[in-house]
């Protein structure tokens, strides 16, 4: 299902799932992940950011492997829906009030200069 090999990519170690994650990120496999992210790592923290993400994906590796055959998708985790409001018009008609001050309409539309030849 899943391979156990490694892959190396510009030099960096990318483990495939299934394989021991643990402080498996060289130096610069984290440096790149920082940079791509846009984040500015200090070097005493590479080692730390490098366990931290192993962590990641061990978990995410433990979540792939549960079962889930039996269990049915959700669109949403809850099973609410939304309190809708009337669709009706809470403020009076004053379209001729707004249209008395446009400097040019025609037929309850507003007329603008042709910007497009």
């Amino acid at each position: 299902m899943y391979s156990t090999k490694s892959t190396v990519y510009d030099n960096h170690y990318m483990p495939h799932i299934g394989e021991s994650l643990v402080m498996k990120f060289s130096r610069d496999a984290i440096l790149k992940i920082a940079h791509l992210a846009r984040l500015e790592i200090k070097d005493e923290m590479i080692e730390s950011y490098a366990h931290e993400l192993s962590r990641i994906l061990e978990l995410v590796e433990q979540m792939n492997n549960v079962d889930t055959t039996d269990v049915m998708p959700m669109a949403h985790p809850q099973d609410s829906t939304l309190r809708l409001r009337l669709d009706a018009a809470d403020e009076p008609e004053q379209r001729d009030r707004y249209q008395a001050i446009a400097p040019a309409t025609e037929a309850g539309l507003y007329l603008v200069p042709k910007v497009i030849e």
